[in-house]
């Protein structure tokens, strides 16, 4: 177990693509590098129908990816094969104490759906974050670093998210590309992050990493979310992060609706396709590329990352 506090944290200099591949089979920070220097965006697509159902049987011929409105040519197509490498982190202050076997409950049937190449890392935050297990396959080390989450102190919401996205996306071995995601359960505002909302959301966008914010509300939090302070928060924050990077907010007020939505993920996980392409414009100048990807069966709808930072020299 391991006690995290970040104080007065910038952001990183270094840019970095969506998530990338590598040829070279060494990983750093930035992904997956080919060695010749060329640069592979992987998006995360999300694809539902009218009914919200997870569709996993298009071909590479039913996506169409722009960038900048410039057509790419799709190089790597998969669906639901890549590994993943997730961060489960929980919401470990007071206010989750009635709430907590409920969510240990939802957390470990989720983890209970990862295949023997996933690996999940668990964490839980209060005023400091807390690595309950670092990244691993191993399902009992999971499920015992769930049960023993605890409910104490104040929520350092973004403080977490910000350790989560940056240890997501570190976790890689050689050779390897991994689709990487933080699952985030709170049931409240921030009240004591060394960092800034916005500093997570620039990290979000640079690093790869989906979110999938699930916000655990009461009746009573809402009614006084909407006539006091910080109305919206952090329900805007959760929206915002998630649309940014191709996830998705869901919103309960019952502890007994976490194993539906923790099913939810799981099942968009495996249903997600991963498109690669190396981008038409060769420039390494560090700017921000909107990207957009368009199906053929125009009744489906589309999730994905809406851009990503160019490399730079």
């Amino acid at each position: 177990m391991r006690n995290i506090r970040v104080n007065g944290l910038t952001l990183v200099g270094s840019t970095l693509l969506a998530a990338s591949f590598v040829a070279s089979g060494q990983a750093t920070e930035r992904g997956l590098v080919f060695s010749s220097a060329i640069d592979m965006v992987n998006l995360p697509v999300t694809v539902t129908d009218k009914a919200k159902r997870f569709v996993a049987s298009l071909t590479p011929e039913d996506f169409q990816v722009s960038e900048d409105g410039v057509p790419q040519e799709v190089r790597v197509f998969d669906q639901g094969t890549l590994p993943l490498s997730l961060v489960v982190l929980i919401d470990g202050s007071t206010s989750m104490q009635p709430k907590l076997l409920e969510v240990r409950a939802a957390a470990t049937r989720f983890l209970e759906t990862l295949r023997p190449s996933d690996r999940a890392q668990v964490a839980q935050f209060t005023d400091r974050v807390t690595i309950l297990q670092d990244f691993t396959s191993d399902l009992p080390a999971l499920r015992t670093a769930v049960q023993s989450t605890q409910a104490e102190g104040n929520t350092s919401l973004y403080t977490a998210l910000y350790v989560s996205i940056k240890a997501a996306m570190k976790d890689a071995r050689d050779g390897e590309t991994r689709r990487r995601a933080v699952i985030v359960l709170s049931d409240g505002s921030d009240t004591s992050s060394s960092v800034s909302d916005e500093q997570v959301l620039q990290l979000a966008r640079r690093g790869g990493v989906t979110i999938y914010p699930i916000q655990l509300r009461s009746l009573l939090s809402d009614a006084l979310t909407q006539t006091l302070v910080n109305p919206g928060l952090p329900a805007y924050f959760f929206a915002a992060i998630s649309r940014e990077t191709g996830g998705e907010v869901r919103s309960v007020v019952a502890a007994s609706q976490l194993g539906g939505i923790y099913q939810r993920v799981a099942e968009e996980l495996h249903s997600q396709y991963s498109l690669g392409y190396v981008s038409s414009n060769p420039a390494r100048d560090g700017r921000w590329r909107q990207v957009t990807v368009s199906l053929r069966p125009a009744a489906l709808t589309a999730r994905y990352p809406l851009g990503y930072y160019a490399s730079k020299r």
